[in-house]
């Protein structure tokens, strides 16, 4: 081979291993640091290589992978066309994950919506009005006690009056918020009226593109960013004439509840975060600034800041809500959903924003029924046995955090007395014991795809420091050392699980607990709604379903939240 040739060569492999895979066997980083500027590669540097990857290949095999990897016609293939594309973090994949099992039947009947009837009085106070929820505003705007633009101005006004504590907004769109509530004024005089929506003021978790406004996924470098494209789930909610009035604040790159304009606080106690990633939709909802709030969850950022935070929270089926116009952090796991004041709230919004767009091409046309009348004792509820016989073992270097989790426990236990009472018959239920922590990687893996230049180009390093302190550029970097091998592997042993789960699961139409970690990987929906109190702070409930069947675990956290206040108690400012 020619000097010129071998040249070309060791730069083609030299691009390709600080990228995806060498031949999909070997973590590409580690064989780049140790084969540095060298002409070929020996056994030598791919033996110390399979180290990190944790291989073992013999002599002879290292021999013949190393006269593969040295040939013009190897398995190295030239990803620096595919860089130069440039796709960003919109583009989505060919591999879409189907929650689905083979052999389930979902539904298709489509019925209209039963909502329960309310009768609602104008409050007395501004305060009050500000903690109703989305039910009893929508009565208030239909029979036009309150107009659209009165509700804007209320929100906003407590917007900026508690932000500096909660540290919740990222952005007002004011002007926005003032024309949408024009129009709804308008059209409700005219005796236009869209439904349960129209005219209530929310926030987005600034992750959702809006055409005019920033968008800046809670991290420095994406601050002054304007995407010119407006989220699915934006688009519909204007559709059904939802005023927005800000983007609220998320974790960095959608994690914890640290970003750049600080940590945003719990507006129960403000010493601590709000919990993350969709913390300011957590806060903001929770301190009556807005009628609701839209967040959003790949690992537990809709459930954690709705336990947080006390607010009744709802983590849908994947494949039930476009993600088109989101941020993407990994394009198998990443759901869209409502932070409300109650069940039936999420309900009217979850019917607003679900089902196929034509954009996100992992949604299945599956009906969302909501019947608020259905009798709740047909329900096939089934009870964690590991979450309600936990034994609490005294930590005397904190005692306070064992006081809290024994406090949770009974509160939960109480709830399920409640339950009892509403004629529902519990039956004791065990998750299978599944290696979800085996197959965690998937989701940093994606994410890392979906950051990959600004990661090469070293663009999210000021992240790692004060507000943000995120891992995220460590983690983006440390998942480009997964091979593509192990990545598939991991999927097909997600796909097991996903059966094994649906196989225990029976003829449960859902059971009272929460497995964030596992059921984040299969796709099942789930509900927090609060269930009490702990020194000073909300517990939840949390309420997991089978796959789009998000109608039963809000009926039932909808029929408890009818013999319980939980839900309507609400923080002192």
């Amino acid at each position: 081979m020619d000097k010129r040739r071998l040249a070309m060569n060791r730069r083609r492999f030299m691009i390709g291993l600080s990228g995806v895979g060498v031949g999909s066997t070997l973590m590409p980083g580690a064989l780049v640091a140790i084969a540095q500027d060298a002409e070929h590669v020996t056994v030598e540097m791919l033996s110390a290589a399979q180290k990190v990857a944790g291989l073992s290949f013999g002599p002879d095999e290292l021999q013949r992978l190393a006269e593969q990897l040295n040939q013009s016609d190897g398995l190295v293939p030239d990803y620096e066309a595919l860089r130069a594309i440039n796709l960003g973090n919109a583009g989505q994949s060919a591999l879409v994950f189907n929650p689905v099992p083979p052999g389930m039947t979902l539904p298709t009947d489509h019925r209209p919506m039963r909502r329960e009837a309310v009768d609602v009085e104008m409050p007395d106070s501004d305060g009050a009005l500000a903690f109703l929820p989305i039910t009893h505003l929508a009565r208030l705007v239909e029979t036009r006690q309150v107009k659209p633009s009165e509700l804007t101005a209320l929100y906003l006004d407590r917007l900026k009056r508690h932000d500096p504590t909660l540290h919740c907004v990222v952005s007002y769109t004011e002007e926005l918020a003032y024309r949408q509530a024009r129009q709804a004024d308008e059209e409700i005089a005219a005796g236009t009226y869209r439904g349960p929506l129209h005219g209530i003021p929310w926030g987005a978790k600034d992750l959702l593109a809006v055409r005019g406004t920033r968008t800046t996924w809670g991290a420095s470098p994406y601050r002054n960013q304007v995407i010119d494209t407006d989220a699915t789930v934006y688009r519909r909610l204007t559709d059904a004439g939802a005023i927005l009035i800000a983007k609220l604040s998320m974790g960095a790159l959608a994690s914890g509840d640290r970003w750049f304009g600080g940590r945003t606080r719990n507006p129960w106690n403000p010493e601590q975060g709000a919990s993350g990633s969709s913390a300011g939709p957590g806060a903001a909802t929770a301190a009556g600034l807005v009628g609701f709030a839209i967040g959003t969850e790949t690992r537990g950022s809709i459930i954690s800041p709705s336990t947080r935070n006390g607010v009744t929270g709802l983590r849908p089926t994947f494949g039930r809500v476009s993600r088109y116009g989101a941020m993407t952090l990994s394009w198998t796991m990443d759901k869209i959903g409502p932070m409300c004041r109650s069940a039936e709230d999420c309900a009217l919004v979850l019917d607003v924003i679900q089902g196929p767009d034509g954009r996100d091409n992992t949604l299945l046309n599956v009906p969302f029924n909501w019947d608020a009348m259905t009798d709740i004792g047909r329900l096939r509820v089934g009870y964690l046995r590991s979450a309600f016989e936990e034994e609490v073992a005294d930590a005397p270097e904190n005692p306070q955090r064992v006081e809290l989790r024994r406090q949770t426990l009974s509160n939960n236990e109480s709830a399920l007395g409640i339950i009892r009472e509403l004629g529902v018959q519990l039956a004791p239920f065990d998750l299978p014991d599944l290696p979800n922590e085996a197959v965690g990687f998937i989701l940093a893996t994606e994410a890392a795809a979906a950051f990959d230049v600004p990661t090469l180009n070293s663009q999210l390093d000021n992240m790692r420091r004060p507000p943000e302190e995120s891992r995220w550029p460590d983690r983006f970097r440390a998942s480009r050392f997964v091979p593509a091998v192990e990545y598939l592997q991991a999927n097909r042993l997600r796909m097991r699980m996903l059966e094994e789960l649906h196989e225990a699961l029976g003829d449960f139409d859902l059971f009272i607990g929460s497995n964030l970690g596992l059921t984040n990987l299969t796709g099942h929906p789930e509900v927090s709604i609060p269930s009490g109190f702990a020194q000073g702070v909300p517990t939840s409930l949390r309420f997991t379903g089978k796959l789009f069947g998000e109608a039963e675990i809000l009926r039932l956290a909808h029929a408890f939240q009818g013999l319980t206040e939980h839900h309507l108690q609400h923080p002192t400012l």
